[in-house]
């Protein structure tokens, strides 16, 4: 009998396993590529103690143990196994995001996931695998974008390495992303990521702002110019703002019956106008001199890239004002009362 049963429930796991053939083999690339990355971190001390380790990578792994301490003993933030050990990517890219879109709207292609619930991106270790699913994506009919993951948090279900490409940032955005990835492990709601991202996207800037600060002074040079830094970043993302909502009103007046090529002649249009405005921005690159970029329509931004930029950066003002405005810019008090108001995983 209970041979019997081992075999039924076999060809069960057989049969979901040829039906839904493609989830599975995603599921299985990042089983492997997370215990492959975890297998192969190194603990912290020993990394330290290694000789053979350059100088530089200790001194930075030492401030990132500095930024995590400040993170949790100033900000209340949990305090979890994180960045306790360190993974080397030899120099490569480690992941990798696919974003999709429909083509005239900002509505992104939703994915489903155990535990964390919807995600408007997959995420893929190596860029194979990416290419494969966004050219499934774009045969569809979706805007897609693929772009390099910065960093990720599996919000403390495992204990997410320092990877070798933070060592690049310097000490404010460096902050920045310690502080945005503990925040996911402090508060995460299920099926939510705008609001998720957008409120580690607002802590990280609050939290590395009061870390440069509190480190080097407000008067002090290295303070100045983190925050000259964030000018343009500022501009740039109230920019990027105010053309989704242009994006919207243009998107919302096609009727059913519009050719595809006047639809994408409107789009292309209006997405060639927000990018030759961005150089004119404070702070930019271009020194806020009216330098109009024309670029061809194979370089300019898809819907893949809006709908990606809204879930990052489209609730930051309701988290400042809501701050200042509610809990007189007490952040103790205002991570309580988000903890309270929010179930978190």
């Amino acid at each position: 009998m209970k041979r019997r049963i081992f075999l039924g429930l076999l060809v069960v796991l057989v049969g979901i396993g040829i039906w839904q053939r493609d989830v599975v083999s995603y599921g299985y690339m990042l089983v492997k590529g997370q215990f492959t990355m975890l297998y192969e971190a190194r603990p912290v001390p020993d990394v330290l103690a290694d000789k053979t380790v350059p100088d530089s990578v200790k001194t930075r792994i030492r401030l990132i143990q500095a930024i995590k301490q400040y993170a949790v003993d100033s900000l209340g933030l949990n305090q979890f196994k994180n960045f306790t050990t360190y993974y080397d990517q030899t120099g490569k890219p480690l992941t990798y995001m696919l974003i999709a879109s429909d083509r005239y709207a900002l509505r992104p292609l939703m994915h489903n996931y155990p535990i964390v619930g919807a995600f408007p991106y997959q995420g893929f270790f190596g860029l194979d695998n990416a290419k494969r699913a966004d050219s499934l994506l774009r045969l569809q009919g979706y805007d897609t974008q693929i772009h390099l993951g910065a960093a990720y948090s599996t919000l403390g279900f495992f204990k997410d390495p320092i990877l070798s490409s933070f060592l690049k940032y310097s000490e404010g955005r460096l902050a920045e992303l310690i502080i945005h990835e503990m925040t996911h492990g402090t508060l995460f709601i299920k099926s939510s990521l705008e609001y998720n991202e957008n409120l580690a996207n607002f802590v990280g800037d609050y939290g590395a702002d009061r870390y440069m600060a509190q480190k080097y002074g407000r008067g002090s040079e290295q303070y100045r110019d983190y925050v000259a830094s964030n000018v343009y970043y500022e501009h740039y993302n109230d920019h990027i703002l105010r053309g989704t909502k242009k994006l919207d009103s243009l998107y919302s007046s096609f009727k059913p019956s519009m050719a595809a090529a006047v639809k994408d002649s409107l789009k292309w249009t209006l997405v060639g106008q927000i990018i030759a405005s961005e150089d004119t921005l404070s702070g930019s690159p271009a020194n806020g001199k009216a330098a109009k970029r024309v670029l061809p329509k194979k370089d300019l931004p898809n819907n893949a890239y809006f709908v990606g930029f809204l879930t990052y950066n489209k609730q930051q003002n309701r988290f400042k004002t809501e701050f200042v405005n509610q809990f007189g810019s007490d952040f103790p008090r205002y991570l309580a009362h988000l903890k309270q108001t929010y179930p978190s995983l």
